[in-house]
């Protein structure tokens, strides 16, 4: 049993910084030592919560003198505890600066170090959230019907929303990040509905676009698909468009389109343009640049810049600007995704989100505190990005952001067939050969509880506009092994499709979780359809999924993610949840098997270390690295040579030699 900091020790941590400190068992402690994943039991003796980097420099000189380890809580959702398992958790929710800037003309940025940072005003007039406050407020950004309420309606069936899931940013984050009221729920129309809950029954399909004037839905050419070449209509003239035989949202050709109505809380902002008119201006700047502080949940920061738009140019009609966005992973994930890896929708078109980063605050294990980028510390530049949490403590980032106007994207749901599956997974394999930069797409399996159906979901993101992307949607809508049960994609805004993946997932707080990752050079059929078998007898609450990978990941070869780790053709992830009272080997074996086992043949190294999990083996870590290892460990051993930052995936002691995870993991309660 874990006892508090001493009272000594605790009077001298609390009289050294400016943010609070609290002793375990103290009220406060436990909404601050808490985390998404209910299977982890922080051991914790205090939890400091700095409110700058000074202070955070002071904890870490008070825990190098007494002998005591720090741990990192910058609210994400890691399912492994490191962030909880140091003697003293460091929590960050109270660095909590936004700020958008276009580059100045010759394309440089405004520094982190000419930047005052908001805590500069002083402890006594510094207004940060409450721990409790700030746990009630990542209970309301794991809201995600704002994605699709069409797909929230099919997930949860027919009815009226549930109180407090209505579209739009929680009250708490609209408070933090300024922005305007939540948009009210975009229209949606029940058009039939399955009784008896197998195949064979009526599909339920619920639109989320407008219908043409006349409630006729216009005649669509059916496209001519090769099995060879799933986009070789895209080399023809003349429109493509979804196969008539596909259950699908109506969408209206382009002379039948109703601009969506001026909301000061819609996404877009107080626009009078639709989407597809929004998608038609123009960028003034190729990029822009995000200063954020450690303690921002990605959401907030999503919020943030799509309301806090850029100037354009617009060729028809007049705007308020385009939204930027960083390329982040989906939600929900917190800042240190950023040194971690970060695969999201915007990864093929624009790398990962350590390429994006341009500079970064970090407290060192002696103490100082640098700005890092491409010039300042270049060998430490290197590294942080993929491996930054083993090698000191983030507090502040400033990262490139890019116009996206509008996203074409949405889901395409099937009930999941043993016998079926197979071929809609090589459906997917194949349409996607060759596929765009600006398209992602994934497929994912998900097990529905007892009695309930399983599902297989196609996501895809293009980013543009639906004119643009609609010929990619015609061709992976073209299988017709099943009746689609839902087809809502449409013209989003980013900030909106960045909740997809999460709403599908349908993920609580409190659960156990157990999260298992890979990247693969290629998804063969004898694969595939051991997938399926194996996928067929998980328990409730497991999912796998299966990205598209490529891209611009591979332009990037500055980190210590290695080009082999970017040339993997999918990143795949089985990402399980289930209830505490629950004690079922599978959840965990299941993901092992088929990560492990089914999927070995064609590993390529490691996961994304973003996607390191609990109980991870040591070379498994390793392999995240491949032939840049050896060199990362040079550079852990010159900046933290006593391995203070050991509560992280760094599977190796302060004298080199190799150490279990549960060696520096929480215990399960």
């Amino acid at each position: 049993m874990s006892l508090p900091l001493p009272t000594q020790l605790y009077e001298e941590l609390g009289a050294s910084i400016r943010g609070d400190v609290y002793v375990r068992d103290e009220a406060g402690f436990e909404d601050y030592s808490t985390i998404f994943n209910g299977n982890v039991k922080s051991m914790s003796k205090a939890v400091a919560v700095p409110i700058d980097a000074s202070d955070i420099s002071k904890i870490v000189l008070f825990c190098v003198k007494h002998g005591l380890s720090p741990s990192v809580k910058a609210g994400g959702y890691g399912t492994a505890g490191w962030a909880i398992g140091g003697d003293i958790i460091v929590d960050l929710s109270k660095l909590v600066e936004v700020d958008i800037e276009p580059p100045n003309d010759d394309g440089s940025y405004t520094s982190l170090k000419d930047m005052v940072p908001s805590s500069a005003k002083g402890k006594e007039t510094f207004t940060v959230p409450s721990g409790k406050r700030r746990r009630q407020e990542d209970i309301d950004l794991r809201r995600y019907d704002q994605a699709s309420q069409a797909v929230a309606t099919f997930l949860r069936g027919p009815g009226p929303m549930p109180v407090g899931l209505q579209d739009g940013p929680s009250p708490n984050v609209r408070r933090r990040v300024d922005t305007a009221p939540p948009a009210p729920g975009v229209d949606s129309r029940q058009i039939s509905v399955g009784s008896d809950g197998n195949s064979s029954s009526d599909v339920s399909t619920v639109a989320t676009t407008p219908s043409p004037g006349n409630g006729v839905e216009p005649s669509r050419p059916t496209p001519s698909l090769r099995a060879s070449d799933p986009f070789g209509y895209l080399k023809t003239s003349g429109p493509s468009n979804v196969p008539p035989t596909v259950t699908q949202a109506a969408y209206p050709p382009p002379s039948m389109q109703r601009g969506w109505a001026p909301n000061p809380g819609s996404a877009f902002g107080n626009h009078t343009l639709s989407p597809g008119q929004l998608a038609l201006a123009e960028p003034v700047h190729p990029h822009a640049f995000v200063t954020f502080g450690a303690g921002m949940r990605q959401k907030e920061i999503d919020t943030y810049t799509a309301q806090h738009k850029l100037e354009a140019r617009y060729s028809n009609g007049n705007g308020e600007g385009v939204p930027y966005h960083i390329p982040f992973s989906a939600h929900p994930v917190g800042s240190s995704i950023m040194i971690l890896g970060g695969f999201g929708f915007l990864s093929r078109l624009r790398g990962l989100s350590i390429d994006n980063l341009v500079e970064v605050e970090m407290v060192m294990a002696d103490g100082r505190i640098l700005i890092i980028n491409e010039h300042e510390h270049p060998d430490l530049w290197w590294a942080l990005r993929g491996a930054g949490p083993t090698l000191g403590i983030a507090t502040r980032y400033k990262a490139k952001a890019f116009p996206v106007p509008v996203v074409f994207a949405g889901n395409l749901i099937y009930r999941f067939h043993r016998a079926t599956a197979p071929s809609l997974i090589r459906h997917f394999r194949d349409c996607v050969k060759g596929a765009p930069r600006e398209l992602y797409a994934n497929v994912l399996l998900t097990a529905g509880p007892a009695g309930k159906d399983s599902l297989v979901v196609v996501q895809m993101c293009y980013i543009g506009t639906r004119e643009q992307g609609q010929e990619y949607l015609a061709a992976l809508s073209s299988w017709d092994g099943e009746r689609c049960l839902l087809n809502e994609v449409d013209e989003k805004s980013f900030l909106h499709q960045q909740d997809s993946v999460a709403q599908v997932l349908r993920g609580k707080a409190g659960r156990q979780w157990f999260i298992r990752s890979a990247l693969i050079t290629s998804l063969p059929d004898d694969l595939i359809n051991e997938t399926v078998l194996n996928f067929a007898d998980t328990p409730v609450g497991c999912t796998w999924l299966f990205e598209l990978a490529g891209g611009a990941i591979t332009d990037f070869e500055d980190t210590c993610v290695p080009k082999s780790q970017r040339e993997a053709s999918f990143t795949i992830a089985a990402l399980h949840q289930w209830e505490m009272d629950v004690d079922d080997d599978r959840c965990v074996e299941s993901a092992e098997e088929w990560i492990a086992g089914t999927l070995k043949p064609v590993h390529q190294g490691g996961p994304f270390p973003s996607f390191l999990g609990r109980h991870e083996p040591p070379e498994r870590v390793m392999a995240c690295f491949g032939s840049n290892w050896e060199r990362l460990c040079e550079i852990k051993n010159m900046y933290d040579p006593n391995n203070l930052f050991k509560n992280s995936f760094w599977p190796l002691d302060a004298q080199g030699a190799i150490v279990e995870a549960y060696t520096h993991e929480p215990p399960t309660p």
